[in-house]
């Protein structure tokens, strides 16, 4: 699930899911992001983004979870609005996509919904993290092809916060234009694609300026 936390915005009520399925959501309240905070729902909201529409009964099949915990936590995400029904289907046999390509977490001072994103991030980068120790342990199950093309990097630079937001922004400009609509456009997906999650940390590792403004 595509979620990003973002420069500093303005906090404020939460808005409808945004229309448009190649944009982010951004999650500006405590309640909505506590909602979404929860492994199971987590791993539903990735599921759909990856594979698209899905009932309770084949994505509990997919996370090794029942229908009914499934269809009870789709409601839930249906009700704080990062997922709807597909159309077709009753009951469990419904099938439910995602509103948006995913969410955003803009920066905040409310210590509420700092809090709350704090806990929402912590959960995902442990998936995130666990997906990637998964890709080492299994990688020579995979062609070389796809053996040689993955690859981990680390660059240490001196920046400032205007030049690390102008890389972020660069960064997004590069990949997003051509690889966003894969994910809700499985026909646009070349033969022989997999999902590929590239995961971006920038952060500065020395100690805080004596000037936190």
């Amino acid at each position: 699930m595509p979620l990003d936390v973002d420069p500093p915005g303005q906090g404020g009520p939460p808005g409808p899911p945004d229309p448009a399925p190649h944009r982010l959501r951004p999650l500006t309240d405590a309640r909505t992001i506590r909602a979404l905070s929860h492994p199971v729902r987590i791993a539903l909201i990735e599921l759909l983004s990856l594979e698209g529409p899905m009932t309770a009964t084949e994505a509990g099949e997919r996370i090794g979870e029942s229908p009914t915990t499934c269809s009870f936590h789709l409601r839930q995400l249906a009700r704080y609005g990062f997922v709807e029904e597909a159309g077709g289907g009753k009951g469990r046999a419904r099938p439910w996509k995602m509103t948006t390509i995913g969410s955003s977490i803009p920066d905040t001072e409310d210590p509420e919904v700092e809090l709350a994103a704090a806990a929402l991030v912590r959960l995902l980068r442990q998936r995130q993290l666990g997906r990637l120790e998964t890709w080492y342990e299994t990688r020579s199950s995979y062609p070389k092809r796809w053996r040689q093309a993955a690859g981990q990097s680390e660059y240490v630079f001196w920046m400032t916060p205007e030049e690390l937001e102008d890389l972020n922004r660069e960064l997004e400009a590069l990949f997003l234009p051509r690889f966003r609509a894969r994910l809700t456009d499985p026909a646009s997906r070349p033969q022989g694609a997999l999902p590929v999650e590239l995961l971006v940390f920038a952060y500065p590792i020395g100690p805080p300026p004596a000037d936190r403004s």
